[in-house]
């Protein structure tokens, strides 16, 4: 579906990381996972680019992604956008999916990557889906975890969702995990790990390291669905 729409509200995820939400007409839907085209305005000309849908099925009446703002062009262009701005929506797109065909998955983000993993996690929740699942998340600091409230308080409210965190740079106090998600990482918190479809999402570079932790593990590629995001 393809439609012009206004923003709704925006909202302040982090110090760097924004979510975005538009309207939506009568009729639009989509899957946990799947990503849509987004088009702004950049100094009277229109620029599109694609984004994973941070939002779920779920919830009605608006579609949202959520964005790191880097500096880029297009990113500021964003960081200027306000509520009853003009944005025209393509889509949704994509297979990378989970609507409860599994018994189990295993989640691996990194950074901003978390975003169409939130939309399983809260569809999952909201639909008290019967499937275990096992998110681990990937920062650098503890101040860029984007969605860490609502994580642990789905992971409360959820007895079938468990929420794994891990940092490159903890501060002292830190009580969970320090470095990149890793093959013993997931033998301890994923001991089932060979029965688990594995979702994977974040920057390139976190995508391939994940797919050399999973060979190395000896998931089948047919077990591995992966999403992978740029920085623009």
């Amino acid at each position: 579906m393809d439609f012009e729409t206004t923003v709704m509200e925006i909202i302040q995820r982090t110090y760097n990381v924004k979510s975005f939400r538009f309207k939506t007409p009568n009729g639009f839907t989509h899957k946990p996972g799947q990503f849509m085209f987004v088009t702004i305005k950049i100094n009277d000309t229109l620029v599109r680019k694609p984004f994973s849908i941070s939002c779920s099925p779920t919830e009605k009446g608006y579609v949202e992604f959520t964005k790191k703002l880097t500096g880029h062009e297009f990113s500021n262009a964003l960081d200027a956008l306000r509520v009853g701005d003009w944005v025209k929506i393509e889509g949704p797109f994509g297979n990378f999916t989970f609507t409860g065909e599994y018994e189990k998955i295993a989640l691996l983000s990194g950074g901003i990557g978390i975003t169409p993993l939130r939309s399983i996690c809260r569809y999952a929740t909201d639909m008290k889906l019967a499937t275990k699942i096992t998110l681990l998340y990937g920062n650098r600091t503890e101040r860029d975890i984007v969605f860490r409230e609502e994580l642990e308080q789905m992971s409360r409210q959820n007895p079938n969702l468990k929420v794994v965190l891990t940092l490159d740079e903890p501060s002292l106090n830190w009580k969970g995990y320090s470095g990149v998600i890793s093959a013993d990482m997931i033998r301890k918190e994923v001991p089932d790990y060979h029965e688990r479809t594995f979702y994977t999402c974040g920057p390139p570079a976190m995508v391939k390291a994940m797919d050399v932790l999973l060979a190395q593990l000896n998931i089948p590629s047919a077990q591995i669905k992966k999403e992978q995001w740029p920085g623009y």
